[in-house]
């Protein structure tokens, strides 16, 4: 049973923030959904054990994932020979990032091609770690966002690295097995390595089946997915997430860029948490998907009804809206900042994610939350 939570007052980021504080925060992307009794029970019996000491990784966990992903995904072959473990799918990508341009030696950066907007961190991950960006722009066709396959063909050549995300935040494109295989064959060609970020895989719509990028390259080895069960599971604080990593040489690089960068370690209670998510609580994860869907269709018809200046494209998984704001002739950074001061509703302006004139909504919370931040945001624009 899905339940929604009151979080203010639990030093929640989304909530209790400096910058949320009075506002209705549809903006970082976590829920405001308690995580599922099967996951609640599992750390009660651990947090009952008393001690809280440094843990090892049972063959309980890698079982858990690799039957999830073959039951639910139909990916086989996840095992204890190809599964790292790190704290978040973000420091994941940069000790990626470090073994990859390791093997590649200091003469030149690693260079990330990436298909924008992208994900702010991505952003992120790569300058820390001295990786040169090569963007590739979406581009909007019928209403939904497309590969501009021309430049992904001529970017390739220019790259090391083709990072993916599968499914895409923030446009919620779900990306088709015959996009993933077109791609494949591109980066195969050019000679890139993959780097598979599918932490919103469990977030696909109807009609839009999620498809793991492994289990279209089953036969390569140059790629790498990361996966969590923080993000579909609404436990994200615990620090838990998966690298599968078929490449025995990488595998052992990676593995040493995590030791490097300190996060190997993972806490008792994100270990019993995943294999409770992943083996218990399937049911939970149906229901919470399709309130997730009914929150998108109301927000999709409020736009078409109540707001006809923007336009809302298709979405097909995540639980993130892409709004598009031109008509409006503001910036988003300012128009989000000038909608949390006025009619107190947060939103994620696309200048984060090298876009313009869209915002991301945050659709994984109550549909009275979403229906008062919709309200609110009329109101503000009819009054401005």
């Amino acid at each position: 049973m899905l339940e929604y939570v009151n979080r203010k007052g639990s030093d929640c980021y989304k909530w209790d923030s400096e910058c949320a504080q009075g506002c209705l925060p549809l903006w970082i992307a976590d829920m405001d959904f308690a995580a599922a009794k099967p996951i609640r029970e599992a750390m009660q019996r651990r947090l009952d054990h008393g001690v809280f000491g440094y843990s090892i990784v049972p063959q309980a966990n890698y079982d858990a994932v690799a039957s999830w992903f073959e039951r639910r995904h139909g990916w086989k072959g996840i095992n204890r020979d190809n599964l790292l473990y790190t704290t978040a799918v973000v420091p994941a990508i940069s000790a990626i990032f470090a073994a990859l341009q390791a093997r590649k030696g200091k003469c030149s950066p690693l260079r990330v091609l990436t298909f924008t907007p992208a994900y702010n961190c991505f952003f992120t991950c790569i300058e820390n770690m001295g990786c040169e960006l090569v963007p590739s722009a979406l581009v909007l066709k019928d209403n939904r966002f497309e590969i501009n396959w021309e430049d992904v063909e001529a970017k390739a050549k220019e790259a090391d690295v083709f990072l993916l995300c599968n499914p895409h935040n923030p446009t919620g494109r779900v990306w088709t097995r015959n996009e993933l295989e077109r791609l494949a064959d591109i980066m195969r060609r050019e000679h890139l390595f993959v780097l598979a970020d599918e932490i919103h895989c469990e977030f696909a719509f109807k009609g839009h089946p999620y498809t793991p990028f492994a289990s279209i390259v089953i036969n390569d080895t140059d790629f790498c997915v990361c996966t969590s069960a923080s993000k579909a599971f609404n436990i994200a604080g615990l620090l838990c997430a998966n690298i599968f990593v078929p490449n025995k040489e990488l595998f052992a690089q990676i593995n040493h860029a995590l030791e490097v960068h300190e996060v190997n370690g993972l806490n008792p209670f994100g270990l019993v948490a995943q294999v409770a998510a992943y083996n218990e609580s399937e049911a939970w994860l149906d229901e919470l998907n399709e309130y997730v869907y009914g929150n998108y269709c109301y927000l999709r018809d409020f736009i078409r009804t109540e707001l006809p200046m923007l336009q809302i494209h298709e979405t097909e998984g995540t639980y993130l809206g892409w709004v598009n704001i031109a008509a409006l002739n503001m910036t988003s950074e300012a128009f989000c900042a000038d909608l949390a001061k006025k009619a107190h509703v947060l939103f994620n302006p696309s200048e984060m994610y090298g876009g313009e004139h869209y915002v991301r909504i945050n659709l994984a919370t109550s549909r009275e939350v979403l229906e008062e931040a919709l309200n609110h945001l009329k109101q503000y624009i009819h009054e401005h």
